[in-house]
């Protein structure tokens, strides 16, 4: 028994405008789409977005913690991104063998980006 793969669902309140970030900024695209949900896919990494779920509390998008992509030339993300969205925190190299960086999204998710430094 094992788990194939991690596909999180990420709650907005406007979903065209969270398509728009996610493929025009990141570079992925989307999939399927219907009312109130769509699915968008990059390099094999998929990622959900719907609307609110409306059997849970919501006042606006939340998350406890922040989305890690992996990826192999943080640099060339770290030039990608910098200037289209919010940085969190700058490229750097951290003391546990990673440089990386963090960004959010147009709905205020973390999305972190980091490559090994061996």
């Amino acid at each position: 028994m094992r788990l194939t793969a991690l596909a999180p669902t990420l709650w907005t309140e406007d979903i065209p405008a969270s398509i728009t970030f996610y493929c025009d900024t990141l570079g992925f695209s989307c999939q399927a789409q219907m009312e109130g949900w769509a699915c968008l896919e990059r390099d094999g990494v998929e990622l959900m977005l719907s609307l609110p779920n409306r059997h849970e509390p919501y006042e606006r998008p939340h998350f406890t913690g922040s989305f890690y992509f992996r990826c192999d030339d943080v640099d060339a993300w770290w030039e990608r991104l910098k200037d289209k969205a919010a940085v969190v925190y700058p490229i750097e190299n951290f003391d546990y063998s990673m440089r990386e960086f963090a960004i959010r999204d147009n709905n205020g998710y973390i999305l972190q980006f980091g490559a090994e430094t061996n």
